[in-house]
């Protein structure tokens, strides 16, 4: 039977990170393995999530080194990428497991519900999800879960401070397409609310356009309002 290793990314994520990993307690009481990995943070995170995980780590800022250093140091046979304000349906780890053995496929994702009060945030969602259906691109949000072997053939995330999720997914649509599972993992609408709704759809748009016309990730992120990490 495989094994889960679930890789959690963190950044000043005190405020809420034990409630996050608490979540996960009936997965690890299943066998599942839970992997912190932080960016160092200054308020304390690490502390809060030693007690919920089975291992806590320190890497250089960035989703994409934070993973792939989780990833390096997880003993299971599936890797699942999950942020720490996602939250997993329940029984994901089954669900997992019969995506993969019944499609034969070697990466896949969830659905995803993104939780708030503004009236868009739903339609959000079901774009996201009928996007990543069509194209086979899984954006981190949707909680992208890879065997090891397939992670490590394509050499696991790009080191990108952007958009290492596309990349990741565009590696992996060459070893199969996604295994597409439509329980829903619900993310956080904070940074949409936050920034406003219609202005990060724009602008999400605008930079996976620029993206893919060939425009440098960095000069992307920081146009996205991404600090670099020797500023």
């Amino acid at each position: 039977m495989r094994r889960l290793s679930i890789v959690m990314p963190v950044l000043d994520e005190a405020e809420g990170v034990a409630r996050h990993l608490a979540a996960l307690a009936p997965l690890r009481e299943r066998g599942a393995e839970v992997v912190v990995v932080d960016g160092g943070s200054h308020d304390g995170t690490p502390e809060r999530a030693r007690p919920g995980a089975d291992a806590v780590l320190t890497a250089p800022r960035g989703r994409a080194s934070q993973m792939n250093a989780g990833a390096g140091a997880a003993t299971g046979d599936v890797l699942l990428f999950l942020h720490a304000d996602t939250r997993l349906p329940d029984g994901a780890d089954g669900l997992i497991r019969a995506a993969l053995e019944a499609s034969g496929r070697v990466w896949g994702r969830f659905d995803v519900a993104i939780e708030g009060r503004h009236p868009l945030l739903p339609v959000v969602a079901r774009l996201m999800n009928l996007r990543s259906r069509l194209t086979g691109i899984a954006t981190g949000d949707q909680a992208i879960f890879v065997t090891r072997q397939a992670f490590t053939s394509v050499g696991g995330y790009a080191d990108l401070p952007l958009m290492e999720d596309i990349t990741l997914s565009a590696r992996l649509k060459t070893l199969s397409r996604p295994a597409c599972i439509a329980a829903r993992a619900t993310t956080s609408g904070r940074r949409w609310e936050t920034r406003g709704v219609l202005r990060t759809i724009l602008t999400m748009w605008r930079l996976r356009l620029a993206f893919f016309a060939g425009a440098d990730p960095r000069d992307l992120a920081v146009a996205y309002g991404y600090r670099p990490r020797d500023a």
